[in-house]
């Protein structure tokens, strides 16, 4: 056999060879296990069959992230926290859409869903926000509830670090009333996963009905529901509103939520009563059935109007 006949059937040889490993191949799969497939939290898209991811569980959603100046800070009473919104071209956004007569709210709460504060910033010309924290040591969830200009509402959140040695406190149990700075507030109704569950909150001092709340945010209450474990919010929304001719200043308040779960939820339900805003806070677990759930905390107060809870209407969750 000559020299070129000889290389051209080597490799033709090796062709063969070749081409018969990549037909076993594609009808074995590939040698030894599978990577595991891993999902990245960095969207809000559905796939077919699969619930929305809820919100304030991202850090980017639809374009959008929530960029923190630092995301280590340390503790203090008045520590300054500042961050943008970056929009899909990667530049800060300067322009907002008002929901519940703010451009941005800022939620602030440790993991363990203690030293909750909603918080509005502000915003400077060149899209970066500032407002001062009160943080304690431990870790923190912030979450931005805002409407980019002709968008839709997003709620971002993002983990904050706080220098200092903290222990998680346990989550309050659960009972039917709350006490906070000399009024009492009291839930009727549950939180049912996978269906729009009622929540009556009513208000009282001295044993007396409250009927002389006072509009805040546009609404007699705000309500900011939180899943615990992955502070994932609840979709909340109320009913009704001041000046709607049917809706009263108190005592009650109701709102509807959608639990995507079962496990233990914290309710905030900010009210509006004498020129301030207090906050009442509840814990809800849904495993048990229990249809109401709080835990006393006279110390949650909002200090002033511009460092309180809110509700607003979200996707996936939120407070409504």
């Amino acid at each position: 056999m000559k020299t070129p006949t000889k290389i051209a059937t080597f490799v033709a040889g090796l062709a063969a060879v070749f081409g018969g490993a990549v037909g076993v191949g594609a009808l074995v799969g590939p040698v030894g296990p599978a990577e595991p497939e891993v999902h990245h939290p960095s969207s809000a898209a559905t796939t077919a069959g699969t619930e929305k991811i809820p919100g304030g569980l991202m850090i980017s959603d639809k374009g959008f992230t929530l960029a923190l100046a630092n995301d280590q800070l340390p503790a203090g009473p008045t520590t300054q926290l500042r961050f943008s919104v970056l929009g899909p071209d990667g530049r800060p956004v300067t322009a907002y859409d008002r929901s519940h007569d703010k451009d941005l709210h800022l939620i602030a709460v440790r993991r363990d869903l203690s030293g909750f504060q909603h918080l509005h910033p502000q915003l400077d010309g060149s899209g970066s926000w500032s407002v001062p924290v009160a943080l304690t040591s431990g870790q923190w969830r912030v979450f931005a509830d805002f409407v980019p200009a002709g968008g839709e509402n997003l709620v971002l959140g993002a983990d904050l670090a706080v220098s200092g040695v903290s222990e998680p406190k346990p989550l309050p149990p659960q009972s039917d009333t709350a006490q906070v700075d000399g009024y009492t507030v009291t839930l009727t109704g549950g939180l049912s996963p996978g269906r729009e569950s009622e929540l009556k909150l009513s208000i009282a001092k001295d044993g007396k009905p409250i009927t002389d709340l006072q509009p805040y945010l546009g609404a007699y209450g705000h309500l900011v529901a939180l899943r615990d474990g992955d502070l994932a919010y609840l979709h909340v929304h109320p009913a009704g509103a001041p000046g709607d001719g049917k809706t009263n200043p108190g005592p009650d308040i109701t709102f509807y939520a959608t639990t995507p779960s079962t496990g233990g939820y914290r309710l905030y339900l900010d009210f509006k009563h004498n020129g301030k805003v207090r906050t009442a806070e509840f814990t809800v677990n849904t495993t048990t059935g229990s249809t109401a759930t709080t835990s006393p905390n006279p110390s949650t107060t909002t200090p002033t109007p511009t460092a309180s809870a809110s509700s607003h209407g979200h996707n996936g969750g939120g407070h409504g």
